[in-house]
């Protein structure tokens, strides 16, 4: 499974980059001082390393603060490449998302700058208005500062596996491992032996042969009557053991053992904690210890067991119609314990690592952005968001590396 995974990955990898899906992206160089993030190269740089807007004498700088305080705008105005005090313009700042979201900051002045009214949240990426108005005069300047934004055809995605999801209510399990292997349903289980003792003259079948019920599987010569009769099989099933050939002394001995294996259990050991969180109907997962598939079932019973270091065997029905689960076959399987709702979740696939954050990368037409995540609970498959994405996002579910992958080809950065 591995080596087809990354075959696929490495193909994908290539269509990205063959048709060159990162010049889609706008990107910035930062070189942040004193907690600013610098400006893009494109663009004029102000003093305090900020976006330089001018409008003819009059000039306003942006930058975004995040040293020992939640990100903020700080602007600093000046007049003929002199700075002005902040109380003498009253600027507004919006921000408009690529989800539609759209942010209104006003701003006050602290020390030499004007600070704004509200954090700048993850992620940096969004269409910039800026109004001030100083000595009656409004200026509006407007410009895009992006970051982890990248833009894919929708045909290319589909060829690449690229597949999505919607960010929703979701359970985290609380999924406890165990080892076991499969039993013979004893109900599903018979002894044959001969009716009366006598000497065996024939038998038909061999060990593993399936029969039906009726069928003959030994014929035996009775000692009193010296008669012939058969011995047949009471269900249908396979011969698990034959304990007989011809010539034998058939007596109160079991010659064969016929089990019908189109359902089977499979026995799960426990031990002291993990014993005591089990219990009866609990759903699990069940695997060859080989590899293989999964089969959901639950747990019809807890056996107490007196063997050394175990607690309990745990029972769970699973069918069997193709007969690929053998008795003593060694299985795994994972057991949920506890299950609890959560509001917000996103598939574990999905999830991946941008700048020092765990994200998912948000899609928006054929536009795809980082979301910057704090995560809650997780499991195998679902991990609970407690910030930074809104319920009914569609996010990239699989193949998301390839969307990170072509965003840092293509260089984007943190700047403002």
């Amino acid at each position: 499974m591995k080596a087809t995974f990354f075959t696929r990955g490495a193909a994908a990898l290539l269509i990205f980059a063959t048709l060159g899906l990162g010049a889609c992206s706008q990107r910035t160089e930062t070189a942040p001082t004193e907690g600013e993030h610098a400006a893009t190269a494109a663009f004029e740089r102000g003093p305090h390393n900020g976006r330089l807007l001018r409008d003819g004498p009059f000039a306003l700088e942006v930058t975004v603060y995040e040293t020992g305080v939640p990100p903020e705008f700080r602007l600093y105005a000046y007049r003929d490449g002199k700075p002005l005090p902040p109380s003498v313009l009253q600027p507004v700042l919006q921000v408009n998302r690529l989800d539609g979201e759209t942010t209104r900051f006003t701003f006050r002045a602290v020390g030499d700058a004007l600070v704004a009214n509200g954090t700048v949240v993850e992620p940096h990426s969004f269409d910039v208005k800026v109004t001030a108005t100083y000595e009656g005069k409004t200026h509006t300047w407007t410009y895009a500062s992006y970051e982890g934004r990248v833009t894919i055809p929708a045909a290319t995605a589909a060829a690449s596996g690229v597949e999505t999801a919607v960010a929703g209510p979701g359970t985290i399990r609380d999924v406890l491992p165990l080892m076991g292997h499969v039993a013979v349903d004893p109900g599903r289980q018979a002894q044959v032996r001969a009716r009366f003792e006598g000497i065996v003259r024939s038998v038909s079948v061999n060990l593993g042969d399936r029969v039906r019920r009726g069928q003959t599987l030994a014929t035996v010569e009775a000692n009193q009557s010296m008669r012939t009769y058969t011995v047949v099989a009471p269900l249908d099933g396979v011969v698990l053991a034959r304990n007989t050939n011809v010539g034998d002394v058939a007596g109160d001995a079991s010659l064969f053992e016929i089990a019908d294996l189109s359902s089977v259990w499979v026995e799960l050991d426990a031990v002291g904690r993990d014993a005591d969180r089990l219990r009866p109907g609990q759903a699990l997962q069940v695997r060859p210890a080989s590899g293989g598939d999964p089969l959901t079932t639950t747990i019809d019973a807890l056996v107490p067991v007196t063997r050394a270091g175990l607690s309990v065997v745990a029972r769970a029905r699973i069918p069997n119609k193709d007969n690929a689960w053998r008795p003593g076959m060694p299985v795994v399987a994972d057991v949920t314990v506890a299950e609890r709702p959560v509001p917000l979740a996103v598939d574990v696939s999905g999830l991946q690592r941008f700048r020092d954050f765990t994200v998912v990368f948000a899609k928006v037409g054929d536009t795809y952005e980082v979301r910057m995540l704090e995560l809650g609970a997780r499991d195998e498959q679902k991990a609970e968001v407690l910030h930074g994405l809104k319920s009914g996002t569609t996010y990239v579910s699989k193949q998301s590396f390839l969307i990170r992958a072509d965003i840092e080809k293509s260089g984007a950065s943190h700047d403002h």
